[in-house]
């Protein structure tokens, strides 16, 4: 049963004790007001809370609560105060007897004198919104959603991923056109690794189905998956089985091809090779490569493939992405959230249960202990025997784990400083030493409040699910650049690789030195004035 009274001031008084008479034995269900959509939530109604107090209480705080407002009406009635000509109103929403507990929106002056009652707790009836679809940053960044509204939205293009395979039977790739191919005892359309799944959905991810996230052609292009990668972590490929898969792509009718992948050597015969796709109509995207230098990667680096540098939400230089006279352009590669097919075991804090991403490097030992919050964990505290929550920022993950391992802490949970609602993947190179999952700024900021609960962290991966992730790389900024070129494509599907590369290129958006530079290329790729140029009257190829 749900109470849900509106109080004048004449009735205020006496119906408070009324109200906080009536009784319910469990959770009550009423037609409360709709909430704000999950794209723009509000921190709800601050005069909107819980009161809890000790068994046996109820008739006790019932009248103090109607002494108090009673003392307010009085006040305002005498015309003193800065409410004075306001009328003052409440509302009881719910009462939870075996909880011992009312729900109520009551006068800011009347809740600041009950938060001084050592004998209840009041606290924030805090907002809850629906899990619906969210859109990550690098999408509207790259002019997406304005192009496919202007009906370039990918249909009938083909784009080919070669990497890890595909997640499949994902939610975010339902209603996709698939089609693939796998080395013999390999399937194309499952990913042990996640790379390959996560490149994927920024490409074309389902929109409108109110599910995870959205790509660049929401759920209109057709995608063509060649496993080049394969196993938990990826492992290693060669150039000639790169020139299969790209021809592969070619001979399923991609005219688009994206590599998230590279390598420091070049090859003259993988050169020519994508050369030839070139000449005939394909072209090739690929990552710029994630060392931080001057140093080049190949295929990225080959004259006839576009090489894709990374930005951050600033459209500032991602710190890892490589830069030289090869970059051609650059697109979103920092903390990009999309689609992925495994996650962690869940972090179990007291009664409450967070998902989480295992820590790449870490131990996978299952470890117990009091959760202490280390706040950026920039020095060791006193965590001995304890799981340490630290906030992303200032320092490496590295650092923060050789902290969190100074303080004696057992295990460590980083969770991001970006408000993606999905989890943060990272790690570090080397063995941690100390077992460590990571987690969303959401369930971070949860984590805090839970401070001293006992925390079981397993850091055990869960294989096939549906699941989302937030990934940062060259990796992840190359498939934004293969999706907006699907986008020209459908435009003009008898544009040439040439002509659409120039249309990227000559409309992206200057960053950093003006002009071409070796940081960013040309500079962001923009959708929508690549699609005016590709289809002006007279465009021609660079």
């Amino acid at each position: 049963m749900a109470v849900s009274t509106v109080f004048t001031p004449h009735s205020l008084a006496a119906a408070l004790a009324a109200a906080l008479s009536l009784g319910c034995a469990g959770a009550a269900i009423a037609a409360e007001p709709v909430e704000p959509s999950f794209s723009a939530p509000s921190q709800g109604d601050p005069n909107r809370v819980w009161i809890r107090y000790a068994a046996g209480q109820k008739a006790g705080i019932s009248a103090l609560i109607q002494q108090q407002v009673g003392a307010l009406h009085a006040s305002v009635a005498a015309g003193q105060g800065a409410r004075a000509a306001r009328a003052i109103g409440a509302t009881t929403h719910y009462q939870f007897d075996d909880l011992n507990a009312v729900v109520m929106t009551l006068p800011s002056e009347v809740l600041a004198q009950l938060r001084k009652n050592k004998n209840l707790i009041v606290e924030q009836d805090v907002p809850r919104y629906p899990m619906a679809e969210f859109v990550p940053y690098g999408v509207p960044q790259v002019q997406a959603p304005d192009t496919v509204a202007a009906g370039a939205d990918g249909t009938g293009v083909k784009v080919c991923v070669i990497d890890s395979g595909l997640r499949a039977t994902h939610e975010d790739f339902a209603g996709i056109g698939l089609s693939g191919n796998a080395a013999s005892g390999r399937t194309w359309n499952t990913d042990t690794c996640g790379h390959g799944t996560h490149v994927a959905g920024t490409i074309a991810a389902v929109g409108g189905n109110g599910k995870g996230v959205i790509g660049v052609s929401p759920g209109k292009v057709s995608l063509h998956i060649v496993k080049y990668f394969d196993g938990a972590s990826c492992g290693v490929a060669y150039s000639s089985g790169l020139v299969d898969a790209a021809r592969r792509c070619q001979q399923a009718g991609a005219k688009v091809i994206n590599m998230s992948l590279g390598g420091a050597l070049s090859s003259t015969s993988e050169n020519t090779a994508f050369t030839q796709l070139f000449n005939q109509g394909v072209l090739s995207v690929a990552a710029a490569g994630n060392s931080g230098n001057s140093s080049k990667s190949y295929p990225a680096s080959y004259a006839n493939v576009l090489s894709v540098a990374a930005v951050d939400s600033n459209r500032a230089r991602a710190s890892f992405s490589q830069f030289n006279d090869a970059v051609d352009i650059a697109a979103p590669g920092v903390d990009v959230s999309s689609t992925y097919p495994k996650t962690g075991t869940a972090l179990q804090v007291g009664t409450a249960r967070f998902e989480n991403l295992p820590m790449v490097g870490t131990a996978t030992t299952t470890v117990s202990g009091a959760l202490a919050d280390g706040g950026r964990c920039l020095a060791g505290g006193g965590w001995s025997g304890r799981v340490v929550l630290c906030e992303r920022g200032e320092n490496t993950t590295q650092q923060k784990i050789d902290a969190v391992k100074a303080g004696g802490g057992v295990g460590i949970v980083l969770y991001n400083n970006v408000a993606d609602p999905f989890p943060y993947s990272t790690g570090v190179a080397g063995s941690a030493g100390i077992s460590g999952v990571a987690v969303s700024q959401g369930s971070g900021v949860a984590l805090r409040g839970l401070a001293g609960q006992v925390a079981t962290l397993n850091p055990t991966t869960v294989f096939d699910t549906h699941s989302y992730a937030v990934l940062s790389g060259t990796s992840m900024a190359s498939p934004h650049v293969a999706g907006v070129a699907a986008l020209l494509f459908a435009a003009k599907p008898s544009a040439t690789a040439a002509q659409v590369r120039d249309a990227l290129t000559a409309t992206a958006l200057d960053l950093g030195a003006p002009g071409r530079d070796n940081e960013y290329g040309f500079g962001m790729v923009r959708a929508f004035e690549a699609l005016d140029r590709l289809t002006a009257t007279g465009t021609s190829a660079n």
